[in-house]
């Protein structure tokens, strides 16, 4: 809307996505980020020198990208080079190994001989039933605003109608998989899926196996990492108009006349305008962290509500043993032990432990002899207070060590690997303990309780993956997506211009972030 003047908060995925569209739709566009560069959680961690994804890892529906790429006059391979890969995870328990691939076929070929022709049948219904979900809600929850119940049914219409009654939303996942599996190992697998949104499969609903068909419908392989993605829609932000300004911390929104007026900086220099889109977790705003005028904007969130932390090691090191994938996750020897450390605020003892090989192409090989490698331990979001001490962080270190080492993989860190605790994410992202999900989608009504595009003040709205529709890389691009659309929207119901549609329609060491500015 030509003449709109926007401030966006943040520069992860959903902020840099509204700036991009809503420049694109002719607003004056400023993005200011108090980090060096864009990216938030979607960063790089400096190592000897070099660059390792230190956030999300593993790029699926790339198609909400295209829209995105298309709507603001680009496309993304312009300015990402990418490859689909033909093998999406390998999994371990201790000698033991499962790997699955895009092509259906082949997965259940792997786990028929894995754990015999029943188990495969029963990957053949999980994966129709997985699919059957993320169908029935993809257009009427993820790519729509946030809802209620009785709105949801009304979305999904008359021929949506079974498929609302069969949401799976009353049953844990870890239950549900119990009737396709019978292989503790399967449940596990399938069950992880409910980390990627920071939960416990035990407390999610079964509806969360939606995510298993996204990332059975493809997984892209990013040339340099996953922090080239938010290069890449910054690129297309300024190409748009946008303006970039990095470590430029925000003290506070402002609001006049009971909407919201822009912002003020640390640095007490005031940026006026129409409009405010904050890419930061609500609960910052609920907490007072911009300030007393919109603390009330959100609902609060009770920490007991903060989805998990976790433990992150990003090292340059030689390994053997083990025949790395791209991504690789160890599996603990008791599933609901380690769910109920975490929900008691513990570290597990035994903890399953997910290793992205950066470096590995989609066949495992690697040109490189130390090669780039992000490992992840879960942990409950408890970091406010004392940091972990020395002894803390040796402890944590060698269990994750150990469970590797029962596969077989060896790991030799070197000094300079660097450790980001749920201590060092609560200082990055105020007021989550070090939550990187934000709110845990434990409970039937959990969706439906996440912050939406709209606040309860005019002119301010929210986006990123602790927002609705929730976490993860496409999902936060979602919620940059309808952050724009209601924004666009809102004040075209305010003025004289006819509304119209978005187009392009998407219908150890502490951690150090590497400026990607």
């Amino acid at each position: 809307m030509p003449g709109e003047v926007v401030v966006v908060i943040g520069g992860g995925v959903g902020g840099l996505v509204s700036a991009a569209l809503l420049a694109a739709r002719g607003c004056d566009v400023t993005l200011v980020e108090a980090a060096a560069g864009p990216g938030g959680k979607l960063r790089a961690v400096m190592v000897d020198g070099e660059p390792i994804d230190g956030g999300p890892t593993v790029f699926t529906m790339r198609g909400v990208f295209d829209e995105i790429f298309a709507a603001c006059g680009g496309a993304l391979d312009d300015d990402l080079t990418m490859r689909p890969a033909a093998t999406l995870a390998r999994h371990a328990w201790g000698e033991a190994r499962l790997d699955l691939f895009a092509d259906p076929a082949a997965s259940e070929a792997a786990i028929g001989d894995f754990a015999g022709a029943g188990e495969a049948e029963g990957y053949r219904r999980f994966r129709a039933e997985a699919r059957r979900l993320f169908d029935a809600l993809d257009r009427p929850f993820l790519r729509d605003t946030k809802t209620d119940p009785i709105t949801l049914g009304w979305r999904m219409g008359a021929r949506g109608l079974p498929d609302y009654l069969n949401l799976r939303a009353y049953s844990s996942l870890w239950r549900a998989l119990g009737g396709y599996f019978r292989d503790p190992r399967l449940q596990q697998l399938f069950g992880r899926y409910a980390t990627y949104s920071g939960s416990s499969p035990f407390a999610c609903p079964a509806t969360l196996m939606l995510i298993a068909h996204v990332e059975a419908s493809g997984i892209w392989l990013i040339d340099g990492g996953m922090h080239r993605l938010a290069l890449a829609i910054e690129a297309l932000g300024r190409r748009n108009g946008v303006r970039f300004r990095y470590e430029a911390p925000v003290r506070e929104i402002l609001v006049e006349r009971g909407r919201a007026a822009g912002v003020m900086l640390a640095s007490g220099e005031r940026l006026a305008a129409s409009a405010v889109v904050c890419n930061a977790d609500p609960a910052a705003i609920g907490a007072g962290a911009f300030g007393p005028a919109v603390q009330r904007a959100v609902s609060p969130m009770p920490p007991r509500r903060r989805s998990l932390s976790a433990m992150v090691w990003t090292a340059q090191t030689k390994t053997a043993g083990f025949p790395l994938s791209r991504h690789n996750v160890f599996f603990s020897e008791d599933y609901p032990a380690e769910f109920a450390a975490l929900a008691a605020g513990r570290l597990a003892a035994a903890p399953s432990v997910y290793v992205c090989a950066q470096d590995r192409d989609d066949h495992g090989h690697t040109s490189v002899g130390h090669e780039r490698l992000q490992i992840i331990v879960n942990a409950p979001a408890n970091g406010y207070g004392a940091p972990p001490t020395e002894a803390e962080i040796d402890t944590c270190r060698r269990q994750m060590l150990d469970s590797v080492s029962r596969a077989g993989l060896s790991l030799d860190l070197a000094p300079s690997t660097v450790l980001t605790t749920p201590h060092d994410f609560a200082a990055m992202f105020p007021s989550t303990g070090g939550a990187l999900y934000g709110p845990a989608s434990h409970g039937w009504a959990a969706s439906f309780r996440r912050q939406g595009s709209r606040t309860a003040i005019p002119g301010l709205y929210c986006t990123g993956g602790s927002t609705h529709p929730g976490a993860g890389v496409p999902m936060a691009a979602l919620s940059g997506r309808l952050a724009a659309a209601c924004l666009l929207k809102d004040r075209a119901s305010t003025s004289r211009s006819s509304p119209t549609a978005m187009p392009g329609g998407i219908s150890t060491r502490r951690a150090r972030t590497a400026p990607t500015g």
